[in-house]
C-alpha cells in the first residue's frame, strides 16, 4: 500500500497534481483544499488512499493522516464511491463529518453535492460509531437522534413517490403524533406505511367534511 508521497510538485490542476518521484511522475486527485497547498516547483507531501479497480489504480491524496482515515471510513458507505468521498470532504473538514456522522445530522451531507436525503440518511445510518468526534468519550457522547437516521429516508421515499419535502416531513410529524413508539423503534418501511395510512385516513375525513357542507 502506498500510505504518502513525497517529491517535487510537477503540475497542480483543478481536480489533481501530479508528484514527481525521482523521475517518475505520479498523479494523484484531491480537494481544492489539498491542492492550494502544493506549489508547482517546491516539495509536497500529500498521505494518499490507493482505490483499486479491475481497470485501474487510482491515488487520491490528502493533507493529514485523518483526512485520509475520513475518507476510508465514507467508503464503507454503501453507493458512496471515492469520488463522493472527496466531494463530502471537500465541503466539510474532517472534523465536522465527525461530528456530523455521531450525532446523525444528515442535513450536513445533502449540502454536498450529488447527495440527497436518501443518501445523507443512509451515511448517518451506517457511520453510526465509526466516526467519533476528537476529544469525545463513550460516557459523555450526546444520545444519537434515532428520527435523525430515519427521517431523511422516509422523506425521500415520499418525495419520490411525490410529496414536496415539506408536505412529507408535516405529514410524518402528523402521523406519528398518535403512535410515539413508532419513532422510537425508527423502523423506515414502518414509519413509511404509518405515514401514507394517515394521509388517506386525513384525505377521507376531508372528502366527508365537504359532504357535510355540500
Amino acid at each position: 500500500m502506498i500510505s504518502f508521497l513525497r517529491g517535487t510538485v510537477a503540475h497542480v490542476g483543478l481536480s489533481s497534481a501530479v508528484i514527481d518521484l525521482n523521475g517518475a511522475g505520479m498523479s494523484v486527485y484531491a480537494t481544492p483544499q489539498t491542492l492550494s497547498k502544493l506549489h508547482v516547483g517546491e516539495e509536497g507531501k500529500v498521505f494518499t488512499s490507493l482505490i483499486v479497480r479491475e481497470d485501474s489504480l487510482t491515488l487520491f491524496g490528502f493533507a493529514s493522516d485523518d483526512e485520509r482515515e475520513v475518507f476510508d471510513i465514507l467508503l464503507s458507505v454503501s453507493g458512496v464511491g471515492p469520488r463522493l468521498a472527496l466531494a463530502v470532504l471537500a465541503v466539510h473538514d474532517p472534523e465536522a463529518i465527525r461530528v456530523a456522522a455521531h450525532s446523525g445530522d444528515g442535513k450536513a451531507f445533502t449540502k454536498v453535492p450529488g447527495i440527497g436525503p436518501k443518501v445523507a440518511g443512509r451515511i448517518v445510518l451506517e457511520l453510526a460509531g465509526k466516526l467519533v468526534p476528537h476529544g469525545t468519550t463513550d460516557a459523555a457522547a450526546p444520545v444519537r437522534s434515532v428520527e435523525a437516521v430515519w427521517k431523511p429516508q422516509v422523506v425521500a421515499a415520499m418525495t419520490s413517490l411525490g410529496w414536496s419535502e415539506k408536505d412529507a416531513t408535516s405529514s410524518i410529524d402528523k402521523s406519528l403524533a398518535d403512535s410515539p413508539e413508532l419513532a422510537e423503534r425508527g423502523n423506515v418501511a414502518e414509519i413509511l406505511r404509518a405515514t401514507l395510512r394517515w394521509l388517506g385516513q386525513d384525505g377521507a375525513r376531508a372528502g366527508n367534511r365537504v359532504g357535510t357542507r355540500g
